[in-house]
């Protein structure tokens, strides 16, 4: 807690900050966090879940926290807004994904007062709710606007929402807005992907159906054969008879092309929310660097002790990769290196030779090395950069001395 509150005081205020996790496989069996879960990498190992909050504002790192792998998303949020609170952290907005998108959730930020920007399920009440009141349309939605440079169709709606807290006490939403946004190339693509699936579900089942063959279990079914009603008999499990479902089949197709980003506490329009989530992938990027460069793409400690001290070092290892890509988006660094982790492969060549009982050397600093250590404020050591001033003592002579001759004028 001393560490988050030393960060909280970096902070400024009104910071936009990417609440994100990530799954990291483990290969011990004995840590409380260990769990099964869902793991992408498709790995038949437990996992914990592994939680930042980021500064997309001024790329500061300001938290970190580990999970069970078996914990959804939206469930951690209380933890999260408690510590932060806690360790003094003071007016963030808050950036999350729609694995947070939960009425508990959104009831706790209305409650807090706490501004955010978070991406929303189609099929939530009230952005199904804003789909249904378009209604039927041709290439585009009634009512919504079209943004040149994106591309996509937006409509901003305002919603009054009321939550009782403890103590029959009534707060009422702050500026909670729903900002409705329709790709119709995406539409095309999801109603062509339905319709395959469709076709293959089809397929599968009547050839299950022509050759009698035993269903498995209902979660199966469900999940295998999503867009039909089976009907098979309860004593064999052998299906009968199957149909599309109709009410699932049509909220698919109505749903498509949509999406929807929700805002409270702040003066958003519609597209600035959505320039404003997409700040997200920078995130994204450090969790690949994490599990690429930092090679903490598994657990690989089998203690309590062991696990709590490589996160930690993972978090100062995050707060360093972090500097090095704020000085790369603010200096020149910029219009040299396509990505930060750029920079650091550049300076990777450098190398301290030591040798027994000699004195160390230092491989030369060449080309963009003597641009990036100017941009960091790093003296380049004695001897490695390319500028060299000449050692010869000169002859002693009446007059002016001499200038000291260089690598350059010799």
């Amino acid at each position: 807690m001393d560490l988050l509150r030393l960060r909280a005081a970096r902070m400024a205020k009104e910071e936009l900050c990417a609440v994100d996790s990530t799954s990291r496989s483990a290969y011990g069996d004995s840590l409380a966090d260990i769990q099964w879960g869902n793991n992408k990498e498709l790995l038949p190992l437990e996992q914990t879940t592994d939680v930042v909050v980021y500064s997309l504002s001024s790329h500061i790192t300001a938290y970190y926290r580990t999970f069970p792998g078996n914990m959804l998303d939206s469930r951690g949020i209380g933890v999260i807004l408690k510590d932060l609170e806690h360790a003094g952290f003071e007016d963030l907005v808050l950036i999350t994904d729609r694995g947070y998108d939960t009425l508990r959730n959104l009831e706790k930020y209305i409650l807090r007062g706490q501004s955010m920007v978070m991406c929303a399920k189609t099929g939530q009440r009230d952005v199904a709710k804003a789909i249904h009141g378009l209604g039927e349309f041709g290439a585009r939605p009634e009512g919504m606007t079209v943004d040149p440079d994106a591309r996509i169709y937006h409509i901003q709606y305002e919603i009054d929402y009321v939550v009782e807290s403890i103590g029959q006490a009534v707060k009422t939403s702050d500026r909670l807005k729903l900002n409705l946004y329709f790709d119709p190339i995406r539409r095309g693509l999801e109603l062509m992907e339905l319709d395959i699936t469709l076709s293959l579900q089809e397929a599968a089942l009547r050839e299950l159906l022509e050759n009698n063959t035993t269903l498995d279990d209902d979660a199966m079914i469900r999940r295998e054969y999503s867009y039909y009603k089976i009907s098979y008999d309860p004593a064999t499990r052998v299906i009968t008879s199957f149909e599309p479902n109709e009410k699932k089949n049509g909220k698919a197709r109505s749903l498509s092309g949509f999406f929807a980003i929700m805002t409270h506490g702040l003066d958003f329009d519609a597209m600035k929310a959505f320039h404003t989530y997409r700040l997200r992938d920078e995130q994204e990027k450090y969790f690949q660097q994490m599990k690429d460069q930092m090679v903490s793409d598994r657990q690989r400690n089998w203690s309590e002790e062991g696990k709590t001290g490589r996160l930690f070092i993972l978090f100062v290892s995050l707060i360093l990769s972090s500097y090095v890509r704020h000085i790369w988006k603010s200096t020149r660094l910029y219009d040299l290196f396509s990505s930060s982790l750029e920079i650091l492969d550049e300076m990777r060549p450098i190398r301290l030779i030591e040798h027994t009982n000699r004195a160390k050397v230092i491989t030369p600093f060449v080309g963009a090395q003597i641009d990036i250590c100017e941009a960091f404020g790093f003296e380049i050591p004695e001897g490695c950069s390319p500028a060299y001033i000449s050692r010869q003592k000169p002859k002693r002579q009446r007059g002016r001395p001499p200038r000291k001759a260089t690598e350059q004028n010799l």
